[in-house]
């Protein structure tokens, strides 16, 4: 274990995910949500080349196909929310609200997976409920489209890692992403197509560059999870946050919020603790992102 490389690693893995908002952010809502999803997935799949190989050789019954079938579908719904949510919210509210996928894939693994549901899990969930009250302030603002889209965004993204986990013990782990990509673009389709709008050149370019610094942003993730124990991972991921915050302030004249700001930290240090006693119970798998 390298801990320096694996906190470097994450560092940079922050600073892609936050540059794969700001750029939809910068793209903005002319292009149809749905339709950027889908673009953003049907250019990102030329990364999927040097994958061909592992896909021939995985033996993929109807049962496989079917559940990463719909692993692809409720994918796709939540990308269309997410690229939604970033022309209503500031950056920020979606960073902070997109923590929230991992205490909901606490709640569904106790659910579904008969995971054991501890006194500290309880707590942290709790905890990340007082986080989610801070950024919304129901009653206090008004709480509106885009915020709700995030919130199903995180759902639908702990749903999706959900049936990872379950494929990741059958086949190989880039199947599994390759698998990922192939069926939310097909699942994308539908929904881009009714609502086509033919994108400039320069549109184009944008949504390149979205694949482009999502994947990356994965492989870096993989090497910070090779490199260092998740109890130094996981906690970096709070500046994502504060990446966030600053670029909407600097970039997009966004006010920097202190509710939002105290609720993702009571969220990131929710999730820090769910991921730790996880960490300890079984290998860890990286999460979900657009």
């Amino acid at each position: 274990m390298k801990p320096l490389a694996g906190f470097f690693w994450m560092v940079v893995t922050g600073f892609l995910f936050v540059g794969v908002t700001a750029t939809v952010k910068h793209l903005g809502g002319r292009v149809p949500a749905a339709e950027a999803a889908f673009l953003r997935y049907l250019l990102g799949l030329v990364f999927l080349l040097p994958l061909l190989g592992a896909i021939r050789r995985a033996r993929l019954d109807k049962r496989r196909l079917g559940l990463f079938a719909l692993r692809g579908a409720i994918h796709a719904v939540g990308v269309i929310l997410w690229f939604f949510a970033m022309t209503r919210i500031p950056i920020a509210e979606v960073t902070a609200l997109n923590y929230l996928s991992p205490v909901y894939i606490t709640i569904l693994a106790a659910v579904f997976l008969n995971e054991k549901f501890s006194w500290a899990r309880g707590g942290a969930i709790a905890a990340a409920l007082i986080g989610v009250v801070l950024i919304l302030r129901p009653g206090f603002r008004e709480v509106g489209p885009g915020h709700l889209a995030m919130m199903g965004t995180a759902l639908l993204f702990a749903c999706s890692y959900m049936i990872a986990k379950v494929m990741s013990d059958e086949v190989a782990p880039a199947v599994v992403v390759a698998m990922l990509s192939v069926w939310t673009t097909l699942g994308l389709a539908p929904a881009a197509i009714a609502v086509w709008v033919w994108p400039t050149w320069d549109e184009l370019g944008w949504l390149f560059l979205v694949a482009t610094l999502a994947t990356t942003g994965h492989l870096t993730m993989t090497l910070a999870f090779k490199s260092a124990p998740i109890s130094v991972t996981q906690p970096v991921t709070f500046l994502q946050l504060v990446w966030a915050t600053i670029l909407g302030w600097a970039v997009f004249g966004e006010g920097v919020d202190a509710f939002v700001l105290a609720g993702g930290t009571i969220i990131v240090g929710s999730v820090v603790i769910i991921s730790i006693r996880e960490a300890r119970r079984r290998p860890k798998t990286p999460p979900v992102a657009p």
